[in-house]
């Protein structure tokens, strides 16, 4: 079942969906789409799902009466999130339904209330349940006893593939400098100024300078990484592209360090990493972009070192990595329904 399946993100879990050889959509819950055919909001998806319509938050829990496991995804906006996700909790409980949660919202990317609140300066709507979400993206988690899972942003999920191999290691630095640039998807479906396309076609501008609320989440897991208290210093830009996120990362370390070994740090780090690649030279969108992947270039000039990372910020950064979670949940294979490669010349 996936919970604001209206939105970019809503969208790609159900297209990851309908190729997944183990889960079967129970309900795509919509509130302002609710009767409509999924196929006129998603035409894309209209072979998959030819006759399937948006159910309502109501309906959807009723179904709870007549399963026995629910594998949910939560896809509503920040704010909203916690609250719905409250219900169906109560609902699979009421019902003895088997249930895992991955959000995909901020509402439980943090482990306390107050380390939420003073990011997004509102009240969480669920406190209750944070302590039952596991955060982090799937590489930097071995393993998890917690039932549910809040996942990253996009842009974090591409600063912390970059970030954590080189905060956990040995040469580890004190600060680091970030600059990403994502698609205009990013931004949600509603349109805005920044995603108009007169504004952002032929465009690359910053937003947020060092103020932007992903910069916290990123030291914050960092550090639940083992990479320790590090300081971030983010600057995210908005690129004239729809989807990727082209991060990279700049830092000075207490020690020299040859580009050989740098590279071979990380693909030691991500031996067992069934969708991060170490490349040879600098990593490009268009490689991973619609995949599940992420690539990674490295370049050291002394104890200065580069680490960039590309990654699709609907896919990897949020649909994918949520579906990457929930097949670990349930104890499938990690890589079921996103082994798909990106196509490349789109």
């Amino acid at each position: 079942m996936v919970l604001g399946a209206t939105g970019y993100v809503g969208g790609e879990l159900l297209r990851l969906l309908a190729v997944h050889p183990e889960f079967k959509l129970l309900a795509a819950v919509s509130t302002s789409q609710a009767g409509q055919p999924i196929a006129a909001t998603f035409s894309a998806l209209a072979p998959a799902w030819p006759n399937l319509t948006f159910s309502t938050p109501e309906d959807s829990l009723a179904m709870l009466a007549d399963v026995d496991r629910l594998a949910l995804f939560s896809a509503a906006p920040h704010g909203a999130s916690a609250a719905m996700v409250a219900q169906f909790v109560a609902a699979a409980h009421s019902h003895g339904v088997e249930l895992h949660v991955v959000d995909s919202s901020a509402d439980f990317r943090y482990r306390t209330a107050a380390d939420y609140e003073a990011v997004y300066a509102s009240t969480h709507g669920a406190s209750e349940l944070l302590a039952d979400f596991e955060q982090g993206v799937p590489e930097h988690v071995a393993a998890t006893s917690k039932q549910h899972v809040g996942h990253p942003g996009c842009f974090a999920t591409a600063a912390l593939l970059a970030a954590v191999p080189l905060c956990a290691s040995s040469f580890a630095p004190s600060s680091l400098f970030i600059n990403g640039i994502t698609g205009s998807t990013g931004s949600g479906r509603s349109p805005l100024p920044g995603t108009h396309h007169p504004e952002r076609h032929s465009n690359l501008y910053a937003y947020k300078p060092l103020a932007h609320r992903h910069a916290p989440e990123i030291a914050a897991y960092i550090a639940t990484a083992g990479g320790g208290d590090v300081r971030v210093n983010f600057v995210p830009h908005s690129g004239p592209f729809a989807r990727g996120i082209h991060v990279t990362l700049q830092a000075e370390l207490p020690n020299a360090v040859s580009v050989d070994d740098l590279r071979q740090h990380y693909r030691d780090y991500y031996a067992n990493a069934s969708f991060v690649r170490i490349v040879d030279g600098t990593p490009r969108i268009k490689d991973v972009v619609t995949s599940n992947y992420c690539h990674i270039g490295v370049a050291a000039e002394g104890n200065n070192v580069v680490v960039m990372s590309a990654i699709d910020n609907l896919v990897k950064g949020a649909a994918g990595g949520a579906m990457q979670w929930m097949n670990r949940l349930w104890s499938l294979p990690e890589t079921h329904g996103l082994l798909a490669t990106a196509p490349a010349w789109t």
